[in-house]
């Protein structure tokens, strides 16, 4: 027993003396959990952000995944998604968080950019009318004011959609920028606008409260193939292509927090959500936030991983818009790449 109990101390001294190698010192530190190093630092641009859009985003930095990825985000609000491009194009912004019909008309100005990892599926926006008229049908909406965040936003391009679809053109009514906060909701009340066409929770809260009544929608899965002729990539995060090749790291770290954050969702319940996001986000009514969510819920990507028949859809619903035939056809797989999302992919088994 004796020699055993020589060979036990004699091991134990080894390990001790494997921690404590040359220039270290041994604290209780040293056997707790230590915070993850930051290792970049990045500004993305958004717009809305409250708005459920941007919901991976949310959970990512709620959930603490952009730390564990060793990234500590600047966050730039904007007033539309347009001046969130904006910012990105002028040095303000590396990296933006948008619809990705967005880079068809930078290629076409002659702008390298991809996205590299998808939180979408669908737009995610919605169509409706002012209770306050009897209108019922978007044909009836000629000479109206249709509220739009801003003029070539995304929410601009899906409301132009819905008015041709139903024989419409988009100068037969008039466009209002209201922006995509509450913004939208006083321009409705105050009468400045007829209809407007949004994101979520703001025009789910409009409908729940009878404000709108509405005549097209983009939240699903099918509504939004019904729509567009087929699937589509939604709200995604992107940037310049040089700044992809410069920044490797960076951006895969972004990527696997967002991959991470779309895996958490896709088993997370109504508590789990209200538990994660801010209670600044429900705008004092979480029964209107779920209630949107839950129209929402299947429009999240499942794994970030963009697929080119979306792509070319979104192309071919892109260029049925007013004004689109500028500039030659961009190269489609240009536009994205999935190399990122599907290391985050396998890491994750998203």
């Amino acid at each position: 027993m004796s020699g055993l109990g020589s060979l036990r101390r004699s091991f134990l001294l080894s390990a001790v003396g494997a921690w404590a190698l040359p220039g270290t010192t041994l604290s209780a530190t040293d056997f707790v959990r230590s915070e993850p190093r930051i290792n970049h630092r990045v500004s993305i641009a958004l717009a809305a952000p409250l708005s459920l859009h941007h919901l991976p985003l949310t959970l990512a930095d709620r959930l603490g995944f952009f730390r564990q990825a060793g990234i500590a985000v600047e966050w730039l609000p904007q007033g539309s998604d347009v001046q969130a491009l904006a910012s990105a194009m002028q040095g303000q912004a590396q990296v933006v968080s948008g619809a990705f019909e967005h880079l068809f008309g930078l290629q076409q100005k002659g702008m390298s950019c991809q996205a590299f990892v998808q939180m979408g599926r669908t737009p995610q926006l919605s169509f409706g009318v002012s209770s306050r008229l009897n209108v019922r049908s978007v044909m009836a909406l000629k000479g109206a004011k249709i509220g739009v965040s801003a003029l070539q936003s995304s929410s601009h391009f899906m409301a132009c959609h819905w008015l041709m679809q139903n024989g419409l053109l988009p100068e037969d009514v008039v466009f209002v920028e209201v922006g995509s906060s509450l913004g939208v909701v006083d321009a409705l009340r105050a009468g400045a606008v007829d209809a407007v066409c949004n994101l979520d929770p703001i025009m789910f809260g409009l409908e729940h409260r009878n404000e709108i009544r509405l005549l097209g929608e983009a939240r699903t899965l099918l509504s939004s193939r019904k729509l567009l002729g087929g699937a589509v990539p939604g709200a995604c995060l992107w940037a310049r292509s040089d700044y992809l090749q410069k920044q490797p790291e960076l951006v895969q770290a972004l990527s696997d927090a967002v991959v991470h954050g779309l895996k958490w969702l896709q088993t997370a319940g109504l508590t789990d959500i209200l538990k994660t996001v801010p209670a600044s986000h429900w705008e004092a009514d979480r029964t209107i936030y779920l209630g949107a969510f839950e129209k929402l819920r299947e429009s999240y990507a499942l794994d970030g991983v963009f697929a080119p028949e979306a792509v070319a859809n979104a192309w071919h619903a892109y260029n049925r818009l007013p004004d689109r035939h500028v500039g030659s056809r961009p190269v489609l797989a240009s536009t994205y790449t999935n190399s990122f999302a599907m290391k985050s992919k396998i890491r994750f088994e998203a």
